[in-house]
């Protein structure tokens, strides 16, 4: 099976980049386009060439590394399908893929594919956290959850990470993913200690380092985990809820 792949290399992130044309001849249906990847790099190794950079780890559509722009969709055609998920035999009919990383004013590129999520860390460290005290493990029906609501708080943490929403979206929206973080820990009896201040601290991240969210839906298209968009509404309704609550308030 021949593949064609336009890549974008770039050297760093302040270097010029442009795209490249690679042909892989011997490309099979089973592969991921992580492994297209792969037998690539193996062929420019080959012939004395730099591989191209791109991001994995557990190749299992958990770990959130990989990423990257195929064919203009993040990750790739299969919608809430991670790039390491995305197998060709999916989509038989393309055998020309144009592969560019994630195209984000939050996402600096490092090299080639591999761009850097530092501000999504950021959200995290300023809100995505609970303090709690440490010391003996309590008892497991200490603080009783009512089944569908720690249901539906894994479903929100199940969010992996990854930026695709943020890439999905014209704005640069990281509302799916902060969202998700809001409602997982709102719902949960160890996150509502600090739930005004971790709403208004996640808010004024976002909006130093991410665009607006104008509803447009893609971010839900593209999550991995398939979040769901009520994840934005969170960001709202805990932003004017620790409003409520008054801004000096520190508990839930």
């Amino acid at each position: 099976m021949k593949v064609t792949l336009d890549i974008w290399r770039q050297a760093g992130p302040r270097a010029k980049g442009e795209f490249e044309n690679y042909v892989v001849n011997d490309a099979e249906p089973e592969m991921s386009i992580l492994e297209l990847l792969d037998r690539l790099n193996d062929q420019i190794i080959e012939q004395g060439g730099e591989p191209v950079v791109f991001e994995s780890d557990c190749r299992e559509g958990v770990c959130g590394c990989c990423g990257f722009l195929v064919n203009g969709k993040p990750h790739g055609p299969l919608a809430n399908t991670p790039a390491c998920r995305q197998h060709l035999r999916a989509f038989p009919e393309v055998t020309h893929f144009k592969l560019e990383p994630f195209r984000s004013n939050a996402f600096p590129v490092i090299r080639d594919l591999a761009i850097d999520r530092t501000a999504l860390d950021e959200l995290i460290q300023a809100g995505g956290t609970v303090n709690v005290m440490t010391g003996t493990a309590p008892d497991a029906d200490t603080s009783p959850q009512p089944h569908q609501v720690a249901e539906l708080a894994l479903d929100f943490a199940s969010c992996i990470g990854c930026g695709a929403c943020v890439a999905a979206c014209p704005n640069g929206s990281a509302m799916l993913f902060a969202g998700a973080k809001l409602a997982h820990l709102a719902k949960m009896p160890q996150g509502k200690q600090q739930r005004s201040s971790r709403a208004r601290r996640m808010v004024a991240e976002l909006d130093e380092d991410f665009g607006p969210c104008s509803l447009y839906g893609e971010c839900a298209i593209s999550c991995p985990a398939g979040i769901s968009l009520t994840a934005i509404a969170t960001v709202n309704k805990e932003r004017w809820r620790s409003v409520f609550r008054g801004r000096h308030s520190q508990d839930n």
